[in-house]
């Protein structure tokens, strides 16, 4: 939608949006030659960005009022999200708090949760992180085993977390956990809020191909989890995941500064006139439009009380096809120099940072069979997928 065609009401919002956002863009964060550095860099100007949200009335925009959000709509949301990638603003840190816990504590959380980790959110004060896969349940999550007992006070909790974006900076974890041991599959799975500081727990990083270690495993021995920490219904943590999950399929690995940073980078190396090029340009412009549509409806849902839809499938199979086509596109555009780091390449080896984090978005989130597969059974209704559990 361009601004010609928007309603006049949502077109002045835009203005207001792209004003404040120009006027409040974030300093670049400083190039740090040791990654582990760069991301505690990249998590202290989270903080301090969702800060300025909040000082500026912008942060919670699509929360409810009662909440304290400001109740706008999906299309102020999506309006809001194309200006900030205009000016090439993303803070990975913030996506699971803001944009997989919220949602969840929304949509199924206790006044007493939502009360003690709302406001914290939007005023950038807690990190978080999803304890979800484990070394051997990672796109099939029901056949998880960690457990949590209960005891008079709560719940112990015992098990093996991987691939934890950001463990190591989080305040808390939404922690997914078998709290009925007799039970199989997704029965007696619940949804628990954890400290990421409580006695138990262990956090260790794992070192990826791109030489970051933003993901790492965490191991809880004999945990202490308050009874209050439940999100939804003892039991019903599916339900409450499949949020969280629908939530992650929009957030899963979009590369940073989008579309803007693409043309940024055409313009640069002086490729523009290039037919090839600018055919390509354009698919990536289509894809990003198409993904940022997608990730309306699909956020319309939830706040209508809806279950996720098929569309955030859909959205998280682009997404990983979108990611590859234009990080290989954009290093073929910087040439020999593509395969440099840090201050010594183009752009200061963002592009080959996202060339070579591109192949976990087919993992995270769910797995591209994971998700053709919900297409084809929630979307279209053909049969499930035979299972020699069954």
């Amino acid at each position: 939608m361009s601004d010609r065609q928007e309603p006049a009401a949502l077109s002045a919002f835009r203005v207001r949006a792209r004003a404040w956002l120009e006027a409040h863009r974030p300093p670049e964060i400083a190039a740090e030659a040791d990654p582990i550095a760069r991301e505690a860099a990249d998590v202290a100007a989270s903080r301090a960005w969702q800060r300025s949200l909040y000082e500026g009335g912008w942060a919670g925009r699509s929360w409810p009022v009662e909440l304290g959000g400001a109740g706008l709509g999906p299309a102020e949301e999506m309006v809001f999200a194309t200006e900030a990638a205009r000016v090439a603003i993303r803070f990975a840190p913030l996506d699971v708090g803001i944009g997989m816990v919220a949602p969840t504590l929304i949509a199924h959380g206790s006044r007493k949760l939502q009360r003690l980790h709302l406001p914290a959110l939007l005023r950038g004060e807690t990190i978080w992180c999803q304890l979800f896969s484990e070394p051997g349940a990672g796109s099939d999550l029901a056949g998880l085993t960690t457990g949590a007992v209960p005891t008079a006070s709560g719940w112990i909790v015992n098990g093996h977390k991987v691939w934890t974006s950001h463990a190591r900076h989080a305040d808390y974890g939404i922690l997914l956990a078998r709290t009925d041991a007799a039970t199989r599959r997704h029965q007696g799975i619940s949804v628990l809020v954890v400290d990421m500081r409580a006695p138990g727990i262990t956090v260790r990083p794992l070192r990826q191909m791109t030489g970051e270690a933003h993901f790492n495993e965490v191991l809880f021995d004999d945990v202490a989890v308050g009874a209050e920490s439940v999100i939804g219904p003892v039991g019903d943590g599916w339900r409450v995941a499949r949020t969280t999950l629908a939530s992650e399929r929009g957030l899963v690995g979009p590369v940073a500064g989008g579309f803007a940073a693409l043309r940024q980078l055409v313009l640069s190396v002086n490729r523009h006139h290039d037919p090839v090029v600018r055919q390509r340009a354009a698919t990536a412009y289509t894809d990003e439009s198409l993904l940022r549509w997608l990730g309306a409806r699909a956020q319309a849902r939830v706040e209508r009380g809806l279950e996720p839809g098929p569309e955030s499938s859909v959205m998280k199979l682009l997404l990983a096809r979108h990611t590859k086509r234009t990080t290989e596109f954009a290093l073929s555009l910087t040439g020999a120099e593509g395969m440099l780091a840090a201050a010594d390449a183009t752009d200061g080896g963002f592009w080959l940072q996202a060339f070579l984090s591109h192949p976990a978005i087919r993992i995270a989130g769910g797995s591209d069979e994971i998700q053709r597969s919900l297409i084809g059974e929630r979307g279209l209704g053909l049969p499930r997928e035979p299972q020699a559990g069954r």
